[in-house]
Parts: structure tokens; C-alpha cells; sequence
């Protein structure tokens, strides 16, 4: 074997070790909540669903529109989903427009009982027994919520819970001046 072939051999084990530790660096600074989305700036992928409350009310795509909200996808299971509860019930109570999508539930009547416990900040209840619209939308797990404008497009996608942090900075932000949008639109 020549000295330069004994090189490669020597420096290719070093070459897939930095890369491997590059990979691993950039993993470890990002944000979890910074997933990107396909979907972002396009439309709301078509559904038909049940209404959680009235399982024989089909609801589609089509509550997705008409002004800006967000589509907050939830789950008895998720203590994640119960921790950002309360902070959903503050946001509504100041007009903000929130569809809940109950994700994977096995029981529609303990989805109920919960919102009957912990208050239902939802304008619109759908439900996603078998998780397809949630999958249509990309969702890795809940919750997960998306800012959809007034035309039904999906502006932004925050993975993990909505919280006062999280209101105060990117979502509330971007809310805000979609709002303000649809709000200048309607004079």
C-alpha cells in the first residue's frame, strides 16, 4: 500500500468522526420548538371530522377560515397539553379565537369530561380519534398549535406548549399582526 493511500486510510476515521460531532453540535443547539413545517404559507389540508360535543356534526377544513385563529391540537393523555390548559382559557377569554383538535383520545366522553373540568377555550371541537388530520397537518405529537389567517393558510407552527413566554414572544407577535391585517381588511 503507498504512503498516500496509508493516509486516507489513517485520516477517513477522523474525517467521519468530526463530521459525526458537527451533526451531534447542531442537534444540541437547536430549538425543539423550531420544527419546520411544509405546510407554512400554504393552505389547511382538507378534513372531515366529527364535532367532538356532536359526534353526527361533520366538520371540515372550512372552520379554518374567515379570520385568524389558532389551531391547537390536544390530548387527555398529554400532561403537556394539561399544563398549557389554563393559559388557553386566558388567551380566549381576551377574544382570541382557538379550534381545538383532540388528538388520539380513545374515549370522545373523557375528552369532554376534561374540558368540563379544565373549561373548553375552543370556538370549535374536532375530533381526531384516529389521528389523520393531525397527521395531514404533520404533527409529531401534542400539542402543537398553528396560526392560520383569515383565508385558511397556516402562517406558523409552534411545537410544545403555549405559554405566557411563548404568547409574549414569536405566536403572540405574529397573531397580533395578523390580526391587525384582517382587522385594516374589514374597514
Amino acid at each position: 500500500m503507498s504512503k498516500g493511500a496509508r493516509w486516507v486510510v489513517l485520516l477517513l476515521p477522523l474525517a467521519a468522526f468530526l463530521l459525526l460531532v458537527g451533526f451531534l453540535l447542531r442537534g444540541l443547539f437547536s430549538d425543539p420548538t423550531e420544527l419546520s413545517s411544509a405546510l407554512v404559507g400554504k393552505p389547511v389540508p382538507q378534513f372531515s371530522v366529527p364535532d367532538l360535543y356532536q359526534p353526527v356534526q361533520t366538520r371540515t377544513d372550512a372552520v379554518l377560515s374567515g379570520k385568524p385563529m389558532l389551531l391547537n391540537v390536544w390530548a387527555t393523555w398529554c400532561p403537556t397539553c394539561r399544563a398549557e390548559h389554563a393559559y388557553l382559557n386566558e388567551l380566549a377569554a381576551q377574544g382570541v379565537a382557538i379550534v381545538g383538535l383532540n388528538y388520539k383520545d380513545d374515549s370522545r366522553e373523557k375528552a369532554v369530561r376534561w374540558l368540563n373540568t379544565l373549561g373548553d377555550p375552543y370556538t370549535v371541537n374536532l375530533f381526531d380519534e384516529k389521528g389523520a388530520v393531525a397527521l395531514e397537518f404533520g404533527v409529531y405529537g401534542a400539542p402543537e398549535t398553528f396560526l392560520i389567517d383569515s383565508q385558511g393558510q397556516i402562517r406558523y407552527r409552534h411545537v410544545g406548549d403555549v405559554n405566557e413566554r411563548v404568547w409574549q414572544g414569536e405566536l403572540g407577535k405574529r397573531y397580533r399582526a395578523l390580526m391587525a391585517e384582517y382587522e385594516g381588511g374589514q374597514n
